[in-house]
């Protein structure tokens, strides 16, 4: 080798080194805002200052904000989304009858007048003093710096924006069903993401959020007779009051003054959202670690009774998701009347209030869920929205089994059925589908809902319980305040256990390969030895290591194990009051499977595939062998 390759060897070596060394990255954001509301015309005014902190090795010339609030327009691709869909969402149609007597839906985002659309504005952009070039492109703003951001270096954007509040058809918006005010959801210019994959500046179409972690400073001037709640923590809680106050802390306001300006500051999280009407009630309960647990609702006598109610309720589910997966890290959380269902935010949820108490606590929990699997873990809800819907639903049966009277020996049976559901409809498609692409809005919901969570479930058959447990508290310390991927959860996964679960993460997210094992005979051994031969088959294309429990008629009940090979993996016994034995692995190119139990036909009750029914086999009739 020649000095001159052997210079540009080593070069090449010290910069792949340097690159390897750098690890995992991620972009920071400090914003600082200003807003004004006026609550006659839904209007509002601001300003914005952005540190932004480029940690990547890229040099960036241009950003992208989301404007999501000019969502709500005519002609959106919201609006059009909603008419084209083949089931739209009944919260963005209005019904009516034809002449035929035919019910027509038209969507209601293109019936919106210009005081009732929303919309968010900028002027007046600068970087580090200087003024950029930007250009609305429908939700997206698109900017082109006035000096590039080098990697490891921070430069400060500016601007100001103009924001109408639009009629409450989704998430945010004014004057919802059960009448609150505003529901302030993705309400600022908001920077997009960039990460290790690029830039992640998707319109806003209806689905999910992903944001920058950071720090903000909020300070919102609205009328005197508005209650807030929202992200973060309230510096002037004893000039504001409500509630707010501490203890024995007389609030002195000024009478003469028409506004009040509610101070903010929400340390690390990657987004703000606030509520405010007139007519909230505040009450305010210590929960775990001393957290403080705010409800705002109505007030409504025909509610008060359920809201009350729900408060020790969510002290004790805060506890069992603290224990489950790891602590919640601020110092508050609150639970507000507004939106239209549920929708999980920083340090907050806006939720529907009006329903019985077990609507209430069911959205509540779920709700509540998202602040780990979410807003601590901060997935890419619009490319993996398996992973915060699923993973949420997963703690959140979890929890709902904990606090139920009767307890359930399988609290996701109800989801295994529906994911079985949707793959006999024909309309599966992969969970790797983004959110955006999905043909209809319910195969989306039982994709990233329920076979999300069964990722989860059906790892604990796979892997075991306790290590699937121990997984979401590693997962959880060392992915919290980042924006882990699905990979980092099979890795995760992997380090607990021991176990190779490529294979798994691959069918199972990227794929429609199904499960589906058999019992295809048992049948008298051939010499004079008591044995019975069992002979198996592989039907669906996704490969499983595989629970046998064989019940003789003596009563009495013995556990078979069979390993999958490509997972080079041994699974605890996971009901060791049971004798179990572990037979030779499965290759999973072979379709077939033998092997002998070591007593007579005739003593044989009934043999069974998965017993726990955490496997997500899809056809469990030809899973049970049974004498009747």
């Amino acid at each position: 080798m020649n000095n001159k390759f052997l210079f540009l060897f080593i070069l090449l070596s010290i910069n792949s080194s340097f690159a390897q060394s750098k690890g995992y990255w991620q972009q920071k954001v400090d914003y600082t805002m200003e807003v004004s509301m006026d609550v006659k015309n839904y209007q509002y005014k601001g300003k914005q200052k952005l540190i932004y902190t480029n940690n990547s090795s890229d040099t960036l010339r241009h950003v992208y904000y989301h404007l999501f609030n000019n969502a709500f327009q005519p002609g959106s691709e919201m609006d059009v989304r909603s008419q084209t869909i083949g089931d739209p969402d009944a919260r963005f149609m209005n019904k009516r009858k034809s002449a035929d007597g035919k019910e027509i839906k038209e969507s209601r985002i293109a019936k919106l007048q210009s005081n009732e659309i929303g919309y968010l504005k900028i002027s007046n952009f600068k970087q580090d003093g200087v003024s950029a070039s930007t250009k609305e492109v429908s939700t997206i703003l698109e900017v082109t710096l006035a000096k590039p951001i080098l990697p490891g270096k921070s430069t400060t954007l500016t601007l100001d924006f103009d924001g109408q509040v639009p009629v409450q058809i989704r998430r945010s918006g004014r004057n919802n069903s059960e009448g609150i005010e505003l529901s302030m959801a993705q309400w600022y210019p908001k920077m997009a993401e960039f990460d290790f994959e690029g830039w992640h500046a998707d319109p806003y179409i209806a689905r999910e959020f992903h944001g920058v972690w950071g720090d903000f400073d909020v300070k919102i001037t609205i009328d005197k007779n508005y209650l807030l709640g929202g992200s973060g923590y309230l510096e002037n809680k004893n000039e504001i009051g409500f509630g707010y106050e501490e203890n024995d802390k007389i609030v002195k306001k000024d009478p003469k003054a028409k506004t009040l300006t509610w101070h903010f500051v929400a340390p690390n999280v990657h987004d703000f959202t606030w509520a405010a009407d007139k007519n909230y009630l505040h009450d305010v309960v210590k929960g775990p670690n001393n957290v403080d647990l705010h409800f705002l609702y109505k007030n409504n006598p025909k509610i008060i009774e359920n809201w009350k109610s729900l408060q020790p309720i969510m002290i004790t589910v805060m506890d069992f998701y603290n224990k489950t997966v790891g602590d919640y890290p601020y110092k508050q959380y609150s639970f507000i009347q507004g939106g239209d269902g549920g929708m999980e935010y920083a340090m907050c949820t806006l939720m529907l209030g009006n329903g019985t108490l077990n609507g209430l606590v069911g959205t509540a929990v779920h709700e509540l869920g998202h602040s780990w699997f979410q807003h601590i873990l901060g997935f890419n809800e619009s490319k993996h929205p398996w992973m915060d819907e699923g993973f949420t639903s997963y703690i959140e049966d979890l929890a709902m089994n904990e606090i139920s009277v009767k307890k359930a020996e399988n609290p996701f049976e109800s989801s295994y059925k529906t994911y079985v559901k949707l793959v006999e409809s024909g309309k599966e498609q992969p969970l790797s589908t983004h959110g955006d692409r999905y043909d209809e809005n319910r195969s989306y919901s039982i994709a990233s809902y329920v076979k999300g969570e069964l990722f989860l479930s059906q790892l604990e058959y796979i892997i075991g319980t306790e290590n699937t447990r121990k997984c979401l508290k590693r997962f959880y310390n060392e992915f919290k305040f980042k924006h882990p991927t699905p990979n980092d959860i099979k890795r995760t996964a992997e380090r607990v256990s021991g176990a190779n679960l490529d294979w798994y993460l691959t069918d199972w997210t990227q794929t429609l390969n199904t499960i589906d094992y058999g019992i295809k005979n048992v049948e008298i051994s051939t010499d004079d030895v008591q044995r019975t031969g069992i002979s198996l088959e592989r039907i669906g294309r996704i490969p499983m290591p595989i629970d046998i429990l064989v019940e003789y008629t003596d009563g009495t009940k013995e556990s078979f194990y069979i390993p999958l090979r490509m997972m080079s993996f041994e699974k605890e016994n996971p009901s060791p009051e049971i004798k179990r034995t572990v037979l030779s692995d499965w290759a999973w190119a072979n379709p077939n499977y033998f092997f002998e139990v070591p007593k007579a036909k005739t003593s044989i009750k009934k043999i069974t595939i998965d017993p726990s029914g955490l496997m997500a086999d899809v056809k469990r009739d030809n899973n049970v062998y049974e004498v009747k």
